[in-house]
């Protein structure tokens, strides 16, 4: 609805990736084969990981996963890469799929490997393929490599990062994959094109007006239609996709009429108003607590529209650079050439003095359900910032125009 040409699903990025982690071990296996013991069995399995690795997203993907369950469930460790490998022993065991078993419990564990489930390897099983798909050591991987090129073409953006110049440059040394120390700037391209897209694409602030609604709407949806019980039977789970939204929209029913509202205003376009937004100061990030609509109304004035919670939403937003608040290359080893045995990680002063010294942004964004307040709800998020920090730490004011839209 922001980007209309981004339209491609995550099928297409599964192929991608499953075709990208096919080319990257192969590549390993043309240099380095013989010395790795890379052979079919662990083509296969990579090739599959990358294949099936994003299968238990639910709909709209991470907004199931961050947004609603969260709010619909209490103290869930529900992950959709966990879901991924419930989703993998179903499809096996539904269709009578003959596949090794071993083969089976890597792929699976290949799928869990950024995740804080993934489990313990030993020093015998070929670690550094766990780096591929899904890379928990240092980011690296080639599920980056498909999103970031696909979405950047689909959304008509530029994109100079060239994940070709890491697959073929990089090898394996001491059980990691390792880059040469030449591509250092190509390493730092790959982190920083993923946060310029979530800042443009992925958390545009019309992007995330759409969201609080589908969010909203399940919500509202959730009691009704039981949407949340989906999660615990993959048999049931494989059913539930993009298509709730359809359901509530066509259904008759009573019960799903706040649904219907909400789905039917982002249809006509009726979307959450942007208010403002401001960048958490630098030195308050590390004790930063998420900023609620409760802490927006507490902080509105006496005199004037008198507002409710349920008037306001807002987004706070986390942009880095894979690593939170750190450096996301001191997780990453360079070798200086193909016939050199040592690796080594690249202190900052020595790639470039114009890298950034911070590696996180933390935005909040306040939004009014209702037109005609987002004045009154501009002025206490003003008056929050001034309680908070004693400054108004966004750019600019509301434009009054924007104000006075009813």
């Amino acid at each position: 609805m922001v980007y209309p040409g981004a339209v491609h699903s995550r099928f297409e990025h599964s192929l991608g990736v499953y075709w990208l982690a096919g080319e990257a071990v192969q590549m390993l296996k043309k240099y380095q084969g013989l010395e790795l013991g890379i052979d079919n069995f662990d083509i296969q399995t990579v090739k599959l990981a990358g294949l099936l690795h994003d299968v238990g997203h639910g709909p709209f993907s991470h907004l199931f996963q961050s947004e609603f369950l969260p709010q619909v469930m209490n103290d869930t460790k529900w992950s959709h890469e966990q879901m991924s490998t419930k989703m993998v022993d179903h499809i096996v065991d539904k269709h009578n799929i003959d596949i090794d078993s071993e083969m089976m419990r890597k792929v699976k564990e290949m799928i869990l490997a950024s995740s804080g489930s993934a489990p313990k390897h030993d020093v015998s099983e070929k670690r550094f393929l766990y780096d591929i798909v899904a890379n928990g050591r240092n980011g690296i991987d080639v599920d980056k490599f498909d999103y970031i090129v696909r979405d950047s073409r689909a959304c008509g953006l530029g994109c100079s990062f060239e994940f070709q110049r890491l697959m073929e440059t990089m090898r394996v040394m001491g059980d990691e994959i390792c880059y040469r120390a030449k591509e250092h700037r190509t390493v730092h391209k790959l982190f920083a094109t993923r946060a310029d897209l979530y800042r443009t694409v992925y958390v545009h602030p019309k992007v995330k007006a759409i969201e609080l609604m589908v969010v909203d709407a399940l919500v509202e949806a959730n009691d009704y239609l039981q949407i949340s019980s989906y999660i615990e039977d993959p048999s049931e789970y494989w059913k539930l996709d993009d298509s709730i939204i359809k359901t509530i929209e066509t259904a008759p029913d009573q019960q799903l009429r706040e649904s219907r509202n909400l789905i039917l205003r982002i249809r006509t376009r009726n979307l959450y108003q942007f208010c403002n937004e401001y960048t958490v100061p630098r030195d308050k990030i590390e004790n930063f607590k998420d900023v609620t609509a409760q802490d927006i109304v507490c902080s509105q004035q006496n005199g004037g529209v008198l507002l409710k919670e349920e008037d306001v939403a807002v987004s706070n937003v986390r942009i880095d650079l894979t690593h939170g608040r750190r450096n996301p290359l001191e997780r990453i080893n360079f070798f200086k050439d193909y016939e050199s045995e040592e690796k080594f990680s690249i202190p900052d002063d020595r790639i470039s003095h114009l890298l950034p010294t911070c590696f996180q942004d933390m935005i909040v964004r306040v939004y009014s359900k209702k037109p005609e307040l987002v004045g009154a709800i501009s002025e206490a998020f003003e008056n929050f910032q001034l309680k908070t920090y004693g400054i108004k730490a966004q750019v600019h004011a509301t434009p009054e125009k924007k104000k006075r839209r009813i």
